[in-house]
């Protein structure tokens, strides 16, 4: 494939309000084409599920909430778990219940999965994310032959120090113009308002700017490359 095909896909839809309002404002003014809903936050999940329903050219996909890591000291410490890291069987039957969740919630199968924190890719917890995935028949994050993640377009490095010049138009044009061929998701977070009490707060605020940046769309265009959503693969 010769093509560049671009899903940019927002993570923590259903989180919280302002996070909700972030992931839409860059669908509807910025580049955004897909999203992946969390859906144990009550309110802002029910909100976004909603819009979800209603805007069916929105990629909806299932971000499955395992629980959450913050830096505390130099180290990483569970902020909560949902289950045990170590336990296959109750990620299973939470996987399964945060699935019926979603389909209750939206109405159809999730075009997509992945998990909060990248917490799929790492055993037990990859085995049953890769049976899940399979029988759903829909891709998993960074584990789909043929779709490359680019987790570049973040502002804090592996050890939760904030990066520098990580969220700006001129490094969406570094990523942007070295896309390679074929399809290419681009994990974002953006939110309006630092109101989900996670480390991931400012950021986000400057995430929506540079998404709904028309020089960013201008960019896109004059590279060729094609805005898609996992639904449309």
């Amino acid at each position: 494939m010769s093509e560049r095909i671009l899903i940019v896909n927002a993570d923590d839809f259903g989180r919280s309000p302002g996070i909700n309002a972030g992931v839409i404002k860059s669908f509807e003014q910025g580049i955004v084409t897909s999203a992946s809903l969390m859906v144990r936050w009550d309110a802002p999940t029910r909100e976004a599920a909603s819009y979800a329903r209603e805007h069916p050219s929105l990629g909806i996909g299932l971000h499955a909430d395992l629980g959450e890591w913050v830096v505390t000291g130099g180290s990483w410490t569970a902020k909560y778990e949902v289950v045990p890291e170590d336990d296959a069987d109750a990620i299973e039957r939470e996987l399964q219940n945060q699935l019926d969740t979603f389909r209750a919630l939206v109405g159809r199968d999730p075009t997509h999965l992945d998990a909060h924190q990248h917490r799929h890719r790492h055993p037990p917890a990859a085995r049953v994310f890769r049976a899940m995935a399979e029988r759903l028949g829909v891709p998993l994050r960074d584990r789909t032959a043929g779709i490359h993640y680019n987790g570049e377009f973040y502002g804090r490095a592996p050890d939760g120090r904030p990066i520098g010049n990580a969220i700006s138009v001129a490094r969406m044009q570094e990523i942007l113009v070295s896309l390679q061929p074929g399809v290419t998701e681009l994990g974002c977070h953006p939110g309006m308002a630092s109101d989900d009490d996670s480390m991931y707060g400012l950021e986000r605020e400057l995430e929506v700017a540079v998404l709904c940046d028309p020089s960013v769309r201008a960019i896109v265009e004059r590279e060729g490359i094609l805005l898609r959503s996992f639904a449309s693969l």
